[in-house]
């Protein structure tokens, strides 16, 4: 066992403040919410606070197309009327609407899961989070499901020129459908995703069947699950198939994304899972001891996330939240009875024992096809940080902050404010 995890937390308060719009469920504002609750709860005098820097588009196109990366930095809402074929294009609309300071938005929750994989692949920390992260749906060329840059895999990109082999992990109600097809032919990265599927649910994959092909083949684990699947059976389910998966697989490091839309009673989601259910999944996988990325990513009741991201904080700081909800600023939100734990619903789980036992046997099935610990070529680690110079004579001077200015900015460790600037913009849930 390590005496103690040394964690490493990232928190940029603009990151909160973006706004997709009046009836949309994505609400960033649960992220201003988590942090000042992990704040009254004074979790973050046990870790270190870093603001991540804005990562570059030449960052985003490790993973990204340039051109999208190209349309992203330079779509907003006053001209977006002017693009309609690009709009379809990259799939920018109703799901992934185009809204105020978009971009940096997307380079601050990147900028978070990059940071987090650099601080792990020099060791400066043992465990790091970005709640802020974890938009698993993007693709290489396109929105897809609230989500603009998939920062999963630029972390896992940048962890792979430390690591042989990475393991990601997605209890998302959604399927990880971005990050699996990232690494769908190579056995470097195994994804293992557990969510609902069915008719009609978005994003329509991750059937069993899909274990990935070529080199990739058996290395994307599904776990398709039916509606309203409980604590019990959930974590009972995921502490086998990981369990198998780290000793079959032998990571060097964990990605953890743990969308909170698989919690119960979330304006999306159909899973009847309570808090603890959820955060049990966390407290398993931090017991394997390896360098642990953990991320954020859906979750739409968003009071509940927020309680969710901070007792799971509490949970890698090896700490017990006692159940009352200190005093903060977004104390309303927690009322009537201002507590952290919320009991799971009454929906029925339509998951049997058999289905969840067929499941599990073909998962297992799968895993005795790979290679034991596979034997990976390590290539020559290329640079952390490649930043073009720009030419500033270029650059719209309409940017909210010249890029010379931005870049100086670049590390700005141990940067931490308690009295971030949160705007609300009345977003109480429709």
């Amino acid at each position: 066992m390590r005496s103690k995890d040394r964690i490493s937390y990232f928190y940029d308060g603009d990151v909160g403040s973006v706004y997709f719009g009046p009836n949309h469920p994505m609400k960033p504002h649960r992220l201003c919410m988590t942090h000042h609750l992990v704040l009254s709860y004074e979790l973050h005098k046990k870790m270190e606070i870093y603001r991540p820097h804005k990562a570059y588009p030449v960052e985003l196109a490790q993973f990204h197309s340039a051109d999208y990366v190209e349309f992203l930095h330079r779509i907003n809402p006053d001209t977006q009327h002017l693009f309609a074929n690009e709009l379809s294009k990259y799939n920018l609309g109703e799901d992934c609407p185009v809204f105020e300071n978009l971009f940096e938005f997307c380079q601050i929750y990147a900028g978070g899961t990059i940071d987090a994989a650099r601080r792990l692949n020099h060791q400066l920390c043992d465990i790091a989070i970005n709640w802020a992260g974890g938009l698993h749906h993007a693709k290489k060329c396109e929105a897809s499901g609230f989500c603009y840059i998939n920062d999963l895999v630029l972390g896992i990109l940048e962890l792979l020129k430390y690591h042989s082999r990475v393991l990601y992990i997605d209890i998302d109600v959604h399927h990880g459908d971005g990050v699996e097809e990232a690494f769908y032919f190579t056995d470097r990265v195994m994804t293992v995703s557990f969510h609902k599927y069915g008719d009609l649910f978005f994003p329509g994959t991750g059937d069993v069947k899909e274990i990935g092909e070529r080199e990739g083949k058996f290395y994307a684990i599904n776990v398709p699950l039916k509606d309203g699947i409980d604590d019990g059976s959930f974590n009972r389910l995921f502490r086998t198939i990981i369990s198998k998966v780290v000793e079959m697989y032998r990571p060097g490091v964990i990605v953890l994304q743990c969308g909170a839309d698989s919690l119960a009673g979330d304006r999306l989601g159909c899973f009847n899972l309570s808090i603890d259910g959820h955060a049990e999944c966390v407290r398993f996988v931090k017991k394997f001891n390896l360098p642990l990325l953990v991320t954020g990513g859906g979750g739409y009741t968003k009071e509940n996330v927020a309680r969710c991201w901070t007792v799971e904080t509490g949970v890698l700081l090896d700490t017990e939240l006692p159940n009352e909800i200190p005093d903060n600023e977004y104390i309303k939100y927690f009322s009537p009875d201002h507590l952290l734990r919320i009991p799971n619903g009454h929906m029925e789980n339509l998951n049997t024992k058999s289905y969840l036992s067929t499941i599990k046997t073909q998962v297992l099935e799968n895993l005795r096809f790979i290679q034991h610990a596979p034997g990976v070529q390590m290539q020559e680690v290329p640079p952390d940080f490649y930043i073009p110079d720009f030419d500033e004579d270029g650059q719209n001077p309409d940017e909210r902050m010249n890029r010379h200015t931005q870049d100086k900015q670049i590390q700005r460790d141990d940067e931490y404010y308690e009295g971030d600037n949160d705007n609300d913009h009345d977003m109480d849930d429709a």
